[in-house]
Formats: C-alpha cells, structure tokens, sequence
C-alpha cells in the first residue's frame, strides 16, 4: 500500500503543547517530578522579576543525565506511556518537561551534569528559532545571559540538573517594564502559589523517612498534611486493598476533628490552599504524589457539602495502573475505572455519614447550651421527611416589626440586617440526611390563597415604586418561588 510521511508542523505542534492547560503551579511541579525521579535531595525554585525578561529556575542535586541522555530529554514524547519506567519515576508520557514548559515560556535551557568535575551539557529549544526554520532544532548552549545565570544557580558545579523558563509568555510582553509593580505583584504571587503546591503535591517526599528538602526563592516548602495525621481526634476507618485488574489500589478514609476541637493553626492548616469545601472528598496519590486534591472522582450522588468538610479518603494508584485510571499529561486528573467505581462509592457513602455525625453531633451540643429558643431569628424542623425553615416570629424583634408602630422602618431594617447574619447554615447541615430528597420546598404544604397573599404584597410593592402592572407581573413571574406556581402574576 503506498503511503505518505505527514509529519507535524513543529511550530505547530510546539504551540499546540501551550494549550494543555497548564497553570504555573502544575507546570514547575512537572518540572520537579523530574528532579525526584532523578534521585534528587535537594531542589531549588527560583522566581526572578526583571519584567520581560523575567525568568523561573528549578535547579537539583540529582544524577544528572548524559549528553545523549539530554538530548532524548529534550525529544517530544521520546518515551511513550508504553514503555516500562522505573519504579521512582514520576513520568507519564516523556512530555512532562517540554509540555509544562513550552506552556509557560517560549524559551527553555536545560542544563545537566552526570559526573562530578565533568562540563555541563547544555541545550536550548527557542520557539522563534523553530518557527522561523520550520525544523526541530534544538541549540546547543544557550545565550550569554542564560549562561551567567546558571554559573550563578551552579557556582560549585557537580552532578545534577537546572532548567530555566525565559520569555515567559504572560510577561514577555509589549509595554511591559521591571518598574510595573502590578505585574511584579503578580509574578511573586504566582511563586507563593508554586510554594503551596508543591508543598501539597509532594508532601509525602517532604516528610517521609527519606526526606527531600524543597525551597522556593530561598523558603523552605512545608508539607501539608490534609489528614491532621498527628491529631488525636482524628478518626481512621478501616484500609481496604481493592483488586483492579492485575493491580491493588490502597483506600484509607479519615475523618477530620470538628473545627471547634483545632486550634487556629491547626484550622489553617486543614482547611487546606482551596478552604474546607474544596479539599473534601478522595486523595488520589500515584506513586506517592499527590495527583487530585479532594475530589468526589464523579460519583454518582456525591456533590460538594458543608456536611462532608470533614471527609478526606486516600486513594493510592499503582502507576502501573495509569491508563485505567485516565491520569493525564499533567498528572492532575483522573477517571476511576468501572470496576473500582462501586468501592469508592460506598466506601464515600461511609465516610460521608459519620463525617456528618461528628458535625451533628457538636451542633446538637451547642443548641442544647444556647438558652431559650427566642435567641434565634430562625427555626428550623424537619416534618414528614421535609425539611422547613421559618423565621422565629416569636423573637422580639419580629414581634415589633409585626405589630407596626412608629419605628416600624428601622425595627425592619435591622431586621433584614439580623436576618442576612444568622442564616441557619449549620442547623440545616445538621438535619440534612439526604443529598437532594429533603432539601427545603418553598410553601410546602401552604394554601394557594397564602402564596398569593404574599405575591400581592410584592406585586403592591412594585407597583408602589414605579413600576406598570405588566412589569410587575412580569417581575414576580421571574421570582424564586413563584416562578414554580400559577398565579395573576402568570396573567399577562
């Protein structure tokens, strides 16, 4: 069969790399993935503002690689998912460092060291130059400017490896200066971000027996531990080995202590870089690094709730199990496969209710020492498997506001105030059993002639403020609740 050779445009397949969707954080920690597969000890990121020509380094004391060695680094996707890697390496797809790289800068230095003493083998993708040849030309060396820079990341020299970003993409920009203290905001903002992630990416490297020490322009990375390990109040329901295939995936839920039982610093720290809502749900680590960060993983029926704050479940995936779990380029995704879909569900059901009793369980401890009910501005009760929220008209100042009176306005206005500050968050937290079947129904169970009496009341107002009785109508049709009842207000 005849045939044609139809290879990729390299400027076009470099710019298509830009588009993986990349941010800062995950593209250095691609980046640092390398290093720890290197066997680094140490490894260093660096932020340097210097407006166009602003750069980003991530130096390491690893075993450093062979001129060819560097040369294949540097090749697109010179080793493939398929091929067997060893089992410290962190890589995916052999995309990791031009991927993550070409999303951030438009010119990437390598520089890297096997022998102690031996010269430094140094190459260089510049997308102009690819793009103006229209071939794969990888330089050798690098500028004068970049070669200064790595004598002065490298003083000593020794084995290991530095990589450099330059003509970063957000910041080698037409108009832009190193006096744009905007954009210089912005810049170290983006190397704090760096600092956390790597912090929560790597924890289990930055803490383990065989401890890697990390910095971010000179500051040292703490690892987060979003299980509270260490604290006696936290709860560890039992680990599960699943069979998947050929492979074992390892489950471990943990319970997290109520809020009330952390101290401030404790709080920060399990509230996590996203805050309490955003960090429950599954931890999926492969190979000890972190590649989801609380995540439901799709399960049918789990959503994001106050409820399950407390609720974080280790999920750790062989990398030899990669493909089936859909992990992708950049290492922060991934698909459960059918067979384990049913596991995590239950075990996420498990782990969701008692997450949910230890916060019902506090709750119903403050009510009962809060005093007389006339304190709140709202009750709230569940009837016939329904739960109702109503505004406490016994409470002082709803009685003053009903019964009108000079001072009707303000007793109203510091009303709404009242009412704006003491929503009952927790209390239906606390008496929500169901994800979705309970939730509130606006006048569940009232008479039509009620839901229209407070229509009338409203349409009164709008008319009162100017508006025509088609506008108004027309208004109210649109208003939650009354969009979900027929009523005048559907008669145009």
């Amino acid at each position: 069969m005849s045939y044609d050779i139809a290879n990729p445009d390299p400027a076009g397949t470099i710019t298509s790399l830009r588009s993986f969707g990349y941010s800062v954080e995950a593209a250095v920690a691609d980046l640092v993935d390398n290093s720890v597969s290197a066997g680094a000890r140490r490894i260093d990121v660096y932020f340097t503002w210097a407006g166009p020509a602003s750069w980003v380094a991530v130096v390491d004391d690893g075993k450093g690689m062979t001129t060819e060695g560097l040369v294949s680094a540097m090749t697109i996707a010179a080793r493939g998912s398929f091929k067997p890697r060893a089992s410290d390496d962190l890589g995916r797809f052999g995309m990791g460092l031009k991927s993550a790289s070409f999303s951030q800068a438009a010119r990437l230095t390598v520089a890297t060291s096997s022998e102690a003493g031996a010269p430094e083998a140094v190459r260089t993708w510049d997308l102009s130059v690819v793009s103006a040849t229209g071939e794969w030309r990888l330089l050798h060396g690098t500028d004068d400017e970049t070669t200064q820079t790595l004598v002065q990341l490298r003083p000593d020299g020794g084995v290991g490896t530095t990589v450099i970003w330059r003509s970063l993409h957000r910041f080698d920009v037409g108009g832009l200066t190193a006096e744009d203290t905007r954009a210089q905001r912005q810049f170290y903002t983006e190397a704090t971000r760096v600092e956390e992630h790597l912090g929560m990416v790597f924890a289990r490297f930055l803490s383990g027996r065989n401890r890697i020490t990390m910095t971010v322009n000179g500051t040292p990375v703490k690892a987060w531990d979003p299980f509270l390990s260490g604290h006696p109040s936290v709860q560890r329901l039992p680990t599960e080995d699943l069979p998947v295939g050929s492979h074992t995936v390892r489950i471990e839920p943990f319970i997290l202590p109520h809020p009330r039982k952390l101290d401030s610093e404790q709080q920060e720290q399990a509230s996590g870089p996203a805050g309490w809502l955003d960090q429950q749900g599954f931890y999926v680590y492969r190979r000890d690094r972190l590649i989801l960060a609380g995540d439901w993983l799709g399960i049918r029926g789990f959503r994001r709730d106050e409820r399950y704050n407390l609720a974080r479940i280790v999920v750790d995936v062989p990398a030899e199990a990669d493909a089936e779990w859909a992990i992708d380029v950049r290492k922060s995704a991934a698909v459960p496969p059918v067979g384990v879909r049913r596991h995590l569900q239950r075990i996420g059901t498990a782990t969701r209710s008692r997450a949910a009793e230890v916060l019902s369980h506090r709750g119903r401890i403050a009510a009962r020492t809060h005093g007389a009910e006339f304190i709140y501005a709202w009750r709230v009760d569940k009837r016939d498997g329904y739960i109702r929220c109503r505004i406490n008209r016994d409470h002082p100042l709803v009685r003053e506001v009903m019964q009108g009176g000079p001072d009707s306005a303000v007793n109203a206005k510091a009303l709404i105030r009242l009412l704006e500050e003491t929503i009952p968050v927790a209390a239906l937290r606390i008496m929500h059993d169901g994800d979705v079947a309970d939730d509130p129904e606006p006048f569940l169970g009232a008479a039509p002639k009620e839901v229209g009496d407070v229509a009338n009341r409203i349409y009164a107002a709008f008319i009162t403020q100017g508006r025509t009785p088609r506008e108004a109508k027309e208004r109210l049709a649109l208003m939650p609740p009354f969009d979900q009842f027929d009523g005048f207000w559907q008669q145009h």
